[in-house]
């Protein structure tokens, strides 16, 4: 059952969209090191394998497509979608409405449709889009990972193209050109949310 507390005792929910291999979790593990705000990432559910040195419980809860499609039936998840059409990915509802509800900020990583779910069900959320400085730069990340055959591969750039059509949606744009930077705009988007919002900006 849904938690009831009043909307600006609530903590802040930022989502955080870009394409694959832009270094949205690189940005977020140092967003969160130096956060002058209590934030927390909501771990993702997916049904994708784990890629070598992926935690379970702390990169991502990996389920299995039972435990996921049971999931979407209990409505346990804010938002899910299946993506690259092989995996189910989501957000699950406990990883983010207890702690919004104890006022921490909650940070979501998810793809460009999870975003617009969002947007509908917490219009005050605050989304910014992670860019690459260019496509190039975007592929050659993907292919220093190693871990994507090349018709994969090529799927994740036609896919990165149409997400790239979509930041215009976004409240915020950062260009990933430089990690400091962009962690620096993205820390400058928060702040001037909490003001607009009337959140504290630090405890």
């Amino acid at each position: 059952m849904a938690i009831s507390v009043p909307q600006a005792s609530l903590g802040p929910l930022i989502v955080l969209s870009g394409p694959s291999g832009v270094g949205k979790s690189t940005v977020v593990e140092r967003l969160l090191t130096h956060s002058p705000w209590p934030l927390r990432r909501a771990v993702t559910a997916t049904t994708r394998p784990p890629r070598p040195g992926e935690i379970p419980g702390q990169s991502y809860h990996f389920w299995s497509r039972d435990q996921f499609e049971q999931a979407i039936r209990e409505n346990r998840l804010l938002e899910w979608a299946y993506v690259f059409d092989t995996d189910y990915y989501g957000t699950p509802r406990d990883e983010v409405e207890p702690y919004r509800c104890d006022g921490q900020g909650v940070i979501l990583v998810i793809d460009v449709q999870g975003a617009a779910r969002i947007r509908q069900l917490i219009p005050d959320s605050l989304h910014i889009f992670l860019m690459p400085p260019d496509i190039q730069a975007l592929e050659q990340r993907l292919r220093q990972r190693g871990d994507l055959p090349e018709d994969k591969l090529q799927r994740r750039l036609q896919t990165a193209r149409q997400e790239l059509a979509a930041a215009p949606q976004f409240d915020v744009i950062v260009i990933n050109d430089s990690l400091d930077h962009a962690v620096q705009q993205i820390q400058q988007a928060i702040a001037e949310h909490l003001r607009v919002r009337g959140t504290p900006s630090s405890h």
